[in-house]
């Protein structure tokens, strides 16, 4: 894994610089003609801006320009680019921090860290400009649309630690959603299956025979009218888990548009319909200090409120 600590580029307003290795025994005359190849939907006309302004740099931080020779094996630096992102109007909340952990609440629809057209709009760019802490990374993940803790690590030397620790399944995770009730289902219950990218579409996890990878304990904390307020303790981590559990249960989580049924895959986000998951709390042994911590989310889970009738045409 490359360290980009030595990039010749620095972070900029929370967002690493990006690269890509020339392949070797390219053909190219130039790195211009390479990029037109790599990259059409960018178009000729915007490489050579960016080579004329010197954005695209080497290992060094020289600029490439228009007329350079291809470099077989070379690696060209750039700050990716997104059209104009669409600002996330929550805030995140700073928990805890010391030299080693910084512990955030993030709020719904805010992605974890740069994808596809998230790029300044993303917890990780937000902590690290917030916090002037540029080599701040994140130490296990939160989907897009799920609220609540999140742990970053603040030296680089120590990330290794507290990964472990989710991969020794050492770290107690506890999950809020808001879904519907069901009378007839026996809770508590443990969920133990396993869950792999559905072939068909690849938005969705879904159950398939062999060995459990997924196992989430659920519990109903209290009811009203129709929904159900559950606890979700996941023992293990796997994308969309308690999305799938609850709905393979037939209690999807309210305004979940992937689960239990595909509905819907639009990225045009309502923000008055967050999906009602939440990572409530976390608590493991601090690897470098040895303390126990316990970090616990202050976000409240409303209850859907009654849809509105259509108004008469």
């Amino acid at each position: 894994m490359l360290d980009l600590s030595d990039a010749p580029l620095p972070v900029v307003n929370g967002v690493n610089p990006s690269f890509i290795n020339m392949p070797p025994g390219g053909q190219w005359p130039t790195v211009l003609a390479f990029l037109v190849e790599r990259f059409p939907m960018l178009g000729e006309e915007e490489l050579r801006g960016r080579l004329a302004r010197g954005d695209l740099v080497d290992d060094v931080g020289q600029p490439f320009h228009e007329h350079t020779p291809y470099r077989p094996k070379a690696r060209l630096w750039y700050y990716r680019q997104v059209p104009v992102e669409r600002k996330i109007p929550f805030e995140e909340t700073i928990l805890y921090r010391d030299d080693y952990l910084v512990v955030a609440d993030k709020p719904h629809f805010l992605t974890c860290v740069p994808a596809g057209n998230h790029l300044f709009e993303t917890l990780l760019s937000r902590l690290r400009h917030k916090l002037d802490m540029p080599q701040l990374t994140p130490i296990h993940r939160l989907d897009r649309e799920t609220a609540g803790i999140m742990l970053f690590c603040a030296d680089p030397d120590s990330r290794g630690a507290y990964q472990q620790l989710f991969a020794a399944r050492e770290v107690q995770k506890e999950y809020e959603a808001i879904a519907p009730f069901r009378a007839d289902l026996a809770l508590p219950t443990r969920i133990a299956n396993r869950l792999e990218e559905d072939p068909a579409n690849r938005f969705q996890m879904i159950a398939v025979s062999g060995e459990p990878n997924a196992i989430t304990e659920v519990e109903l904390l209290e009811r009203q009218g129709d929904w159900g307020r559950y606890r979700l303790k996941p023992a293990t981590g796997k994308k969309h888990q308690l999305r799938a559990h609850l709905g393979g249960l037939g209690i999807g989580i309210a305004h979940d548009p992937w689960y239990p049924v595909l509905t819907s895959i639009t990225k045009d986000d309502d923000f008055s319909r967050p999906l009602k998951l939440l990572a409530r709390a976390i608590s493991f042994t601090d690897p470098i200090s040895g303390e126990p911590r316990h970090f616990r989310s202050p976000r409240d889970l409303a209850w859907p409120t009654p849809e509105l009738p259509a108004l008469p045409a």
